[in-house]
């Protein structure tokens, strides 16, 4: 993938709002089929790798992205003085009803989303099948990070191929709900 495809993406996605300015949300980058290779050998089942139900683009995806949450980030910015009056304020983040940095995560991988359909890439975010612990140490992750799913960029492997190889059930062969039963004015 070329870096400066990557780099606007990556650029569009952090540029986003988080609660409290708390910037809590980083982007652990993996390039390459040596990184991405690590990644699916420790996040995924074997049997999972082998079998037919790999999908045919995402292990070749040359670039993952893993959204991690800094639930630190947000428990300082919320105990600032400007944040005293919030019910936040002093709360341990095991307390808070909403973890904002899971919200602002999500909110980062929406952008990277749109960024990379705006660049023509392909973009599929999944979650992680075991657990990402001995990943996020492997690669210097500080503690207490929450790593929400990750992201895999890439383009078709080849033009035309993605319909014939995708299940009757894909995402590709499903029709989108009109307008009129998801928004609902005044009442539902």
């Amino acid at each position: 993938m070329p870096a400066d495809i990557l780099d606007r993406v990556l650029g569009v996605a952090v540029r986003g709002p988080s609660a409290g300015f708390s910037q809590g949300v980083d982007l652990l980058v993996l390039e390459g089929p040596a990184q991405t290779r690590q990644f699916f050998e420790v996040t995924s089942d074997p049997e999972f790798l082998a079998g037919e139900r790999a999908l045919h683009g995402l292990l070749p995806a040359p670039v993952i992205v893993l959204p991690i949450g800094d639930p630190r980030a947000y428990v300082a910015r919320y105990a600032e003085a400007d944040k005293a009056r919030s019910s936040l304020a002093g709360l341990p983040a095991e307390h808070w009803p909403m973890p904002y940095w899971l919200v602002d995560a999500s909110f980062t991988v929406m952008l990277l989303l749109l960024a990379a359909t705006d660049e023509g890439l392909g973009a599929l975010f999944f979650r992680l099948h075991r657990d990402p612990g001995p990943l996020l140490s492997a690669l210097g992750v500080p503690e207490a990070r929450q790593v929400i799913g990750a992201v895999a960029l890439g383009y078709e492997t080849s033009p035309g191929s993605s319909d014939a190889t995708r299940s009757p059930g894909s995402p590709a062969h499903r029709v989108r709900r009109p307008i009129g039963e998801v928004v609902h004015r005044g009442r539902w």
